[in-house]
């Protein structure tokens, strides 16, 4: 496993971490996500990312991770980065969901009681609220960092310009911005009309999620849609977001994949992570194979000028970030 400096802080992550978004609900046999949690340690991940509402049900995943921690990986903690978040919905009512300082600080104490844990090592506002106003939900972060609730504070699917006042926000309260977390795949490539350059630029880290596009660069939607996937369940990925166009792009990145000797996953998560403003991808697995297949990706990361040019043909928007409505505020 390689590691990288997220920004300019002193903090490495793998250059693949692992996401319980998919896979880690109730939903999924605990055996399972056990030994997925635990391979992936073995194999040098040291960064599991969380958040509130993963599940399902919301919450599950936390405790999920929370009965690993205490059976597993309690004596491991001072060599784990946990991170959570909250911003989308969570309980009913008012305080659950959003931006608020009342929302972000509940659900930390949550989260850390789901876990088991006395801090996360980053926390994130999971989203930006347009009708909170900004310094309030930094104020939220820097907040979480001195109670020493959290070690480092993040945001995720910010826009370039709702990054750069986070960032400068959190510089004057003194919790320096570590990190941002935005949706980065072949198809959906929005943080490079931007928001890498600010990163780059402030020395802030970027760990980019959905870098397989919810499966649709693992190439398991070629020959249509499996039962039991992510679109076929109308989820996260519905069926009609994967076209024919977008298909034939992906079966032309799947043949420039074979050609360097990687899956179709491999090149996209080594294609995301070329560019060295990327600290980390984020992948979901959901057996120890998938995971290990996925991982063969870190070290493979370079590319000549006639491969990156011929990915770029086929490496276009297919309208599969979800998120976008979160970036364009």
């Amino acid at each position: 496993m390689q590691y990288r400096r997220s920004g300019r802080s002193g903090l490495k992550l793998p250059a693949v971490s692992l996401g319980l978004w998919q896979n880690f609900g109730d939903n999924a046999p605990f055996d399972r996500q056990r030994a997925t949690v635990l391979r992936a340690f073995e194999l040098g991940i040291t960064h599991f990312d969380l958040a509130n509402n993963y599940g399902p049900p919301y919450g599950s995943a936390e405790e999920n991770f929370g009965r690993l921690m205490s059976k597993d990986l309690a004596g491991h903690r001072h060599e784990l980065v946990i991170s959570s978040k909250a911003g989308y919905d969570m309980w009913p009512g008012p305080y659950g969901d959003w931006g608020s300082r009342k929302y972000l600080l509940t659900s930390l104490d949550q989260s850390l009681k789901r876990m088991g844990l006395e801090y996360v090592d980053i926390f994130y506002s999971h989203r930006h609220d347009p009708e909170t106003p900004l310094e309030e939900t930094m104020g939220a972060l820097d907040t979480a960092v001195r109670s020493g609730k959290a070690l480092y504070a993040g945001i995720s699917s910010y826009s370039a310009e709702r990054t750069l006042e986070a960032i400068s926000l959190l510089r004057q309260m003194g919790t320096p911005l570590l990190i941002h977390q935005p949706s980065y795949s072949m198809l959906n490539r929005w943080i490079e009309g931007g928001l890498l350059d600010v990163l780059g630029r402030e020395g802030v880290g970027c760990i980019a999620f959905s870098p397989l596009a919810q499966g649709v660069l693992t190439g398991k939607y070629l020959g249509g849609v499996p039962a039991g996937s992510r679109a076929a369940q109308s989820g996260s990925l519905s069926s009609d977001q994967i076209s024919e166009r977008t298909l034939a792009h992906v079966r032309a990145l799947a043949a420039i994949a074979a050609s360097r000797g990687q899956s179709l996953a491999q090149l996209a998560l080594s294609w995301a992570l070329r560019d060295e403003r990327v600290t980390s991808v984020l992948i979901g697995a959901s057996s120890v194979a998938q995971l290990e297949e996925n991982l063969a990706a870190g070290g493979h990361a370079s590319f000549t000028d006639d491969e990156l040019a011929a990915i770029d043909r086929d490496a276009v928007e297919a309208g599969i970030n979800i998120w976008a409505d979160s970036s364009a505020h």
